[in-house]
C-alpha cells in the first residue's frame, strides 16, 4: 500500500492507490477527486486557483477540503500545468508523500471558440499548452511511476478529458484553435496507449456526451439555459471510476463518452445526473453529433 493511512477507515475500490488530477479545484476535476477519495484513494489535486475568483467557484484549498471530507488522503498542489519544472516538482512531491502513482487524470483545460481570423496567437498558444502539451508532459513524467505500479499489479491508468475524433467539418471548424488542441490530445491518447501497452499501462480519453454544469458552460457556453439542459459532473466522475477499475492490459486506447462507459457497465438510470429533473432535451457537448 502506498503512503499515508490517515483515512484508513475508508475501504473502497481505490484503497491504497494514488491518483493525480489536474484542474482539480472545480468542475469535472473536483468531482473526480471527490469520487476517487470516497473510494479510499490518495488524491493529489493540482490547480492554479489559490484565491477566490468572482466568476469561478472554489480554490484548490476548498476543493481539497471537500475531497478529504469524502474520505481520501489529499495533497493539494498549487502549480501551472504549462510549467515543466513545476510539474516535475509536483510529481516528485506526490511520490514523496504517497510512495508512487497509479492513476493520472489529465483534466485541466482551456476553452476559447473564437474563430481563426479573430483569435490572438497568445490565446492559441495558451490552449495548445494547457490542452495538449500538459497532458503529454504529465504522462511522460508519471510514466516511470506507472511502470512500477504495473509491475506491482496495481492496474495503472491514464485518463485524459478529450473527445472522440468526429471529423464533421461543422465541429472541426467551430473554433478550430480549440479543436486542434483537443483532437491533438485525443490522438496522443491513441498513440500513448500503443506505446505504453507493453508495460501494462492503460491510456484512454473520456468526454461528456452532454453539456456538464461547469464554470465553462455557465460563463462561456450558454449560461443558465445551457445549465438547465446539462448533467452534473458526477456522471464523468462515475465513468472515470469505472475506467480506472477496468483491466489496464486490455481496456486501453479508447476515446470514450461518459454515457457509453456507464451503459456498458450496466448503469441505465442516467436521469439522476440531470441538473434539472424531468424529461426535457439535454444539450450535446462539443464534438458530439445529435
Amino acid at each position: 500500500m502506498h503512503g499515508s493511512t490517515t483515512h484508513a477507515a475508508v475501504e473502497g475500490l481505490l484503497t491504497g492507490k494514488t491518483a493525480v488530477i489536474t484542474g482539480a479545484s472545480r468542475g469535472i476535476g473536483l468531482a473526480i477527486a471527490i469520487r476517487f477519495a470516497a473510494e479510499g484513494a490518495n488524491v493529489a489535486m493540482i490547480a492554479r486557483t489559490q484565491e477566490p475568483h468572482p466568476k469561478l467557484p472554489g480554490t484548490i484549498h476548498t476543493a481539497a477540503a471537500r475531497a478529504e471530507a469524502a474520505g481520501g488522503d489529499v495533497l493539494p498542489l498549487v502549480a501551472d500545468v504549462r510549467d515543466d519544472k513545476a510539474m516535475a516538482a509536483a510529481v516528485d512531491k506526490v511520490v514523496e508523500r504517497f510512495g508512487g502513482i497509479d492513476i493520472l487524470v489529465n483534466n485541466a483545460g482551456s476553452v476559447d471558440l473564437t474563430g481563426a481570423e479573430q483569435i490572438g496567437m497568445r490565446r492559441y498558444d495558451h490552449m495548445q499548452a494547457v490542452n495538449l502539451r500538459a497532458p503529454f508532459l504529465l504522462s511522460k513524467l508519471a510514466l516511470p511511476h506507472l511502470r512500477v505500479s504495473a509491475r506491482a499489479g496495481r492496474n495503472p491508468h491514464i485518463v485524459t478529458l478529450s473527445p472522440p475524433l468526429n471529423m464533421n467539418p461543422e465541429w472541426v471548424g467551430n473554433g478550430v484553435a480549440y479543436t486542434v488542441s483537443k483532437y491533438g490530445v485525443s490522438i496522443a491518447t491513441v498513440g500513448l496507449a500503443h506505446e505504453f501497452r507493453p508495460y501494462g499501462i492503460a491510456v484512454n480519453s473520456l468526454w461528456p456526451r452532454t453539456k456538464i454544469d461547469t464554470a465553462a458552460v455557465r460563463n462561456l457556453l450558454g449560461g443558465a439555459d445551457a445549465v438547465a439542459a446539462s448533467r452534473t459532473a458526477h456522471i464523468c466522475a462515475d465513468a472515470a471510476l469505472l475506467m480506472v477499475t477496468s483491466p489496464a492490459a486490455t481496456y486501453t486506447g479508447q476515446l470514450l463518452l461518459d454515457e457509453d462507459v456507464l451503459t456498458a457497465n450496466g448503469v441505465t438510470d442516467l436521469d439522476r445526473y440531470r441538473v434539472v429533473p424531468g424529461d426535457g432535451a439535454l444539450a450535446n457537448d462539443l464534438f458530439v453529433d445529435a
